[in-house]
């Protein structure tokens, strides 16, 4: 059996997609010779997986480096409570092989970053963009328009979701849009701001459509087009995208372009970044307690938001959501020691960095936040 023939079993599985005149034989020879790597088998990644892989993309690359956790099953529908403590990458394959068994499913279990990007991304004819992140948007941008790729992008936040398809060799690349990071901080992630569980699936699958139209050669794609759905009033609005002439990607010839530390590039928080760089001034929440029993004073500022206060609050905590921190810096006493806490100590770490580069010197962040409270102090307190 050469490689571009089908057995019995196939022809059976795909039979939907060979009775449109679209796709048939043909087409369906495309997808079966055809490699998508999937960055992020997370919220986006999931649906998107399931779907091409179901189509008949013959390989499948995934790129994670994470484990299955509870807070994932709300709308990473890939996983189970079977998954739960697995590696990502791991529990994937095995759902997409029992799915189907044709597809080859190649795992990355490791960092994505410009040092192993070009090994990953090697051999695949479209990327298609699952991550949550600015850092791995720009890298995957770029990447794609070295290698000459398109990459299939979306990204969704509580309601909201955004899809199109960046191809720098004929339209607008990520960086035509976003030519510049937004602050740090600015613009929180899921992990952050939450996000309705279905809304990933709608946004995965419409970027699953985009990757099987232009591995098909078929209709009309989102190159050029930004396409913004709201789930809470059903809106589905189109942007119109122009390429920059000036892009610093894009507007390159492929070989000049290099892959930068993109961590530094978007501002990444130095509590968040990675390698073995300086960490943001922490104390555990053990150690906070052995302080405040000692009789250290100290005031806690909580950054969430005050819904998230409904579900766990230490009292006596002074509540300032991360985004008006800037604005009430100036009623907080610059020499009063203060430790700031939010749900696991990522927003935190942003509000520690601010009051630093804001004068104040004994300021920390609580490590793990409220839910590393809650399992080591106080198991009273819900952990969400």
């Amino acid at each position: 059996m050469n490689g571009s023939s089908f057995t019995p079993e196939e022809l059976r599985r795909y039979s939907r997609h060979l009775l449109i005149p679209e796709v048939g034989m043909a087409g369906q020879r495309r997808l079966k010779d055809s490699a998508v790597l999937v960055v992020g088998v997370g919220g986006l990644g999931s649906p998107a997986a399931q779907y091409l892989a179901a189509a008949g993309v013959g390989r499948l690359g995934l790129v994670d480096f994470d484990v299955v956790s509870e807070s994932n099953l709300q709308r990473q529908v890939l996983y189970g409570n079977a998954s739960l403590g697995q590696r990502k990458v791991e529990a994937a394959r095995a759902r997409l092989n029992d799915l189907n068994p044709e597809v080859e499913v190649t795992m990355y279990d490791r960092v994505f970053d410009r040092s192993s990007a070009m090994e990953i991304a090697n051999g695949y004819s479209l990327i298609l963009d699952g991550t949550d992140n600015f850092p791995t948007r720009y890298l995957t941008n770029d990447l794609c328009v070295k290698l000459g790729i398109p990459n299939v992008y979306g990204s969704i936040y509580r309601f909201e979701g955004q899809v199109s398809l960046f191809d720098g060799r004929s339209g607008p690349c990520y960086r035509c849009l976003f030519p510049e990071p937004p602050p740090p901080g600015s613009v929180p992630s899921c992990a952050e701001g939450g996000v309705l569980g279905v809304l990933p699936g709608v946004i995965g699958s419409l970027q699953a459509a985009e990757a099987l139209k232009w591995l098909l050669g078929i209709g009309e794609m989102l190159q050029g087009w930004l396409l913004l759905y709201n789930a809470l009033d059903a809106s589905v609005d189109r942007i119109r995208l122009r390429k920059n002439p000036e892009c610093r990607v894009c507007g390159r010839p492929p070989e000049e372009i290099e892959l930068i530390d993109y961590e530094q590039f978007c501002g990444v928080p130095i509590a968040e970044a990675p390698h073995g760089r300086p960490m943001t001034a922490k104390v555990a929440p053990r150690e906070l307690v052995d302080e405040l029993k000692g009789g250290k004073d100290i005031k806690l500022i909580d950054v969430r938001e005050p819904h998230e206060l409904e579900i766990s609050a230490l009292e006596g905590t002074i509540n300032i959501p991360i985004g008006s921190l800037p604005e009430r810096l100036k009623d907080l006493d610059t020499q009063q020691a203060y430790v700031v806490m939010c749900r696991s100590g990522s927003r935190s770490a942003r509000g520690v960095d601010l009051m630093h580069a804001a004068g104040f010197g004994d300021v920390r962040n609580l490590e793990g936040g409220i839910n590393e409270w809650a399992r080591v102090v106080d198991p009273h307190l819900s952990v969400y």
